[in-house]
C-alpha cells in the first residue's frame, strides 16, 4: 500500500499548486470562481499570484462555508485566468496522532449548531436514499470511527476508479448503482453515507501533490475529498485512495460539489483550456508565474525528499 511514513517531524515542505483556465464567452458573462487556497492550520502561504484575463475587475466575498469567491464578467472572446501559489505544509500525513479514543462521535444533541447542516442530504449527498443501504452495510459496525473507517474501505474497494467518467448530474446514490466514478463521486458517497448516521461530513477540494506517494500517471487535477467531525474536530477521509496523505492544500468546503466548484458561468463560455499542477519543490527554486517546470519536482517517489 502506498502509503506515506507515519514518523513525525517538525520540518515543512514547499508546494506548488495552480491552474490555468481559458474560457471563450459568446457575450458577457457573469462568473463566480472558487481558486484561492485556505490556509489551514499548519499551512501558510508563500507567494501568490492570480490574473483574471487582462486586469478584469473582480470583487472577492466570502461565502456561508468560509469559501473565497471572486465574482466578474467575463467579456465576449477568450479570457485566460491563471492562479499560482506555493505553500508551506506539514511533512506528517493526515490525522497524524488519530486514535479511536481521540475520535469519538458526539450525539446530535452535542454539535454545534453550525456543523448541523452537514448531517443533512444535499443535492449530490441524497443520504435519504441511502439509509437502507447504510444499515444494511455499516449498522452492526461500532459508531464513530470505526464506522467511518469501514464506509471508506468499502468505498475504496467497490467501487471502481475511471479516470473522465465524471458528470455532474450524479448523486451518491446514482454511484452505487454505477459502480465506478472519479474522486468527487467517491466524496460525494462517503459524505452521504456518513450523513445517514447522523455523523457530519462535508466536500473539501484542492490540491492533492504526490509526496511520499508513487505519481499514479493520470493527469495532474483539482482532488475531491471528505472531512468528518468527531470529538470536536474535522478529521481528514478520502477514499480514492484510502491511505493517510501529505501536502493538500484545500481550497473549498461545503455540503457537496456545488460548493466546490472552480467555476460557475451564468450564461455560455466554454472551457476550452484547462491545466493544473500540485507538486513539491524545494524552496528558493521556484517563484509564482514561472513556467510550470516538472523537472524541479520533488514528490512523485515514495521518499520523502527535503
Amino acid at each position: 500500500m502506498n502509503a506515506p511514513s507515519d514518523r513525525p517531524t517538525d520540518e515543512s515542505l514547499v508546494v506548488r499548486v495552480g491552474c490555468r483556465l481559458r474560457y471563450d464567452a459568446e457575450g458577457s458573462v457573469p462568473a463566480l470562481f472558487n481558486l484561492k487556497p485556505r490556509i489551514d492550520e499548519g499551512r501558510s502561504l508563500l507567494a501568490e499570484l492570480l490574473t483574471f484575463g487582462d486586469d478584469l475587475p473582480a470583487s472577492a466575498f466570502t461565502d456561508t462555508h468560509g469559501n473565497t469567491i471572486f465574482r466578474l464578467v467575463l467579456p465576449p472572446g477568450r479570457t485566460e485566468i491563471v492562479h499560482d501559489a506555493l505553500v508551506s505544509v506539514p511533512a506528517h500525513p493526515d490525522n497524524f496522532g488519530l486514535t479511536e479514543a481521540a475520535a469519538s462521535p458526539l450525539g446530535l444533541h452535542e454539535l454545534p449548531a453550525e456543523v448541523l447542516r452537514y448531517t443533512l442530504p444535499s443535492r449530490y449527498c441524497d443520504a435519504d436514499k441511502l439509509a437502507n443501504f447504510a444499515w444494511e452495510k455499516f449498522g452492526a459496525i461500532p459508531h464513530g470511527l470505526p464506522r467511518v473507517q469501514a464506509i471508506s474501505d468499502w468505498l475504496h474497494h467497490n467501487i471502481e476508479y475511471r479516470f473522465g467518467s465524471g458528470r455532474p448530474d450524479l448523486s451518491a446514490w446514482d454511484i452505487i448503482q454505477r459502480g465506478y466514478g472519479v474522486c468527487r463521486d467517491y466524496a460525494h458517497t462517503f459524505i452521504a453515507l456518513c450523513r445517514t448516521f447522523n455523523l457530519p461530513a462535508r466536500y473539501v477540494t484542492g490540491h492533492l501533490p504526490d509526496i511520499g506517494y508513487i505519481d499514479p500517471g493520470s493527469p495532474m487535477d483539482f482532488h475531491a475529498y471528505a472531512e468528518v467531525y468527531l470529538d470536536g474536530r474535522w478529521f481528514t477521509i478520502d477514499p480514492r485512495y484510502n491511505v493517510p496523505r501529505i501536502g493538500r492544500v484545500t481550497v473549498a468546503r461545503g455540503l457537496d460539489a456545488v460548493n466546490g466548484a472552480f467555476a460557475t458561468l451564468y450564461g455560455a463560455a466554454t472551457l476550452t483550456f484547462f491545466d493544473v499542477w500540485a507538486y513539491q519543490v524545494a524552496p528558493g527554486t521556484v517563484s509564482v508565474g514561472d513556467p510550470v517546470d516538472l523537472s524541479l519536482r520533488l514528490d512523485g517517489t515514495m521518499e520523502i525528499r527535503r
